[in-house]
């Protein structure tokens, strides 16, 4: 069963995010901020003004206690050691912020908002440095792990980009629409009802490989190759759309959240590396891994082999609520699945050890 984390907040849980020093930092419906230090109750909270809703909060890897968070279209750092006093804001963007990302050296932070911009913010100099577009929202943005001039971003507009910041214009862009009918799969008479939006994305540890969980309830999984990237997997992961995809630190473990209610963990470490001329179908003809199991109600049950044919998951939780944000985090000596939903409250279930 999952432990529930309750009073730290009066509406829906909207964004989460994991510290390096054990903190949990979660944001909800009007500019309410809390942290959590692995315990069911809040060590602190605050009400970033004016009371707009947190959408996304990321942590420094290089100063533990900082902390970001934006709320409308301002983004406010804060020190955990002192929350109430935000220690400066940012207005850069002119839309609500749907996503930030802080890349490794922590001198670059990026806002991606609903008019579809990304907004950069050098944080040395405190100004806008680069500016990128999409067409639509912009959904998600994630700077690569150990290439901090390099970052992805997927929207609304179906397209997934490459950036780096030295160009205003994207290195690589693939439309997640246009791919399915390149592949001409079954399912794509289906996507002119169900088209692919873009609503997260994920970097792996290597910096090379990253996930994008679409409206049509496939994950796709890309690697990028110099200046382009390239579709090395794609299954259906959820019966309604994708909300959330998050690597773990594991080589190519991935969680995936969706608005069918579960949280799936995925290995898909056996398909990464083995590209194919048509991922899509090459996916029927490999055989389903064995072993599999689900988590239903904190027990462990057998996943069908045919379920998702190729991939199948290591792990399911019938969690049964749309999933608004997934993190990961070492609780008391063991790594949990923190997972936002419509409610007030997070919870926390146990994942398996690699």
């Amino acid at each position: 069963m999952a432990a529930r984390w309750a009073g730290g907040h009066s509406g829906p849980v909207l964004c989460l995010a994991a510290g390096p020093q054990g903190l949990v930092a979660s944001g909800a419906e009007r500019g309410e901020l809390a942290l959590w230090d692995g315990g069911c109750s809040p060590v602190a909270q605050l009400r970033l003004p004016p009371a707009e809703d947190v959408t996304s909060v990321v942590f420094s890897a290089r100063r533990p206690s900082a902390l970001f968070a934006s709320h409308g279209d301002t983004i406010s750092e804060l020190d955990v050691r002192a929350l109430p006093e935000p220690l400066q804001r940012f207005h850069v963007n002119e839309e609500e912020i749907n996503c930030l990302s802080l890349n490794d050296t922590d001198a670059f932070l990026a806002a991606a908002d609903d008019s579809g911009a990304i907004k950069v913010v050098d944080l040395e100099s405190k100004k806008v440095s680069r500016s990128l577009r999409h067409s639509n929202i912009c959904s998600s943005v994630a700077f690569r792990p150990q290439r901090p001039q390099s970052l992805v971003s997927c929207g609304l507009d179906m397209q997934v980009m490459l950036w780096n910041l030295q160009k205003a214009r994207p290195l690589w862009t693939r439309n997640l629409q246009e791919c399915d009918r390149e592949e001409e799969s079954p399912q794509s008479a289906g996507q002119f009802f169900n088209p692919p939006l873009a609503h997260s994305l994920s970097v792996a540890s290597c910096g090379n490989v990253f996930a994008c969980g679409a409206q049509d309830g496939k994950v796709r999984i890309f690697r990028v190759t110099g200046v382009r990237f390239e579709r090395e997997l794609e299954f259906q992961a959820h019966s309604l759309g994708v909300s959330q995809v998050l690597f773990m630190p594991e080589a190519y473990w991935l969680l995936s959240g969706g608005n069918d209610g579960k949280v799936l963990l995925w290995d898909v470490s056996s398909n990464i590396g083995k590209q194919q001329k048509s991922p899509a179908k090459s996916l029927h003809k490999r055989k389903a891994q064995a072993g599999a199991s689900s988590r239903k109600d904190g027990k462990l049950n057998k996943v069908a082999s045919n379920e998702h044919p190729g991939v199948v998951p290591k792990l399911s939780i019938e969690h049964g609520e749309k999933v608004n944000w997934l993190t990961c985090a070492e609780i008391k000596g063991s790594r949990r699945v923190l997972v936002a939903d419509q409610t007030s409250s997070i919870s926390a279930y146990p994942l398996p050890e690699p």
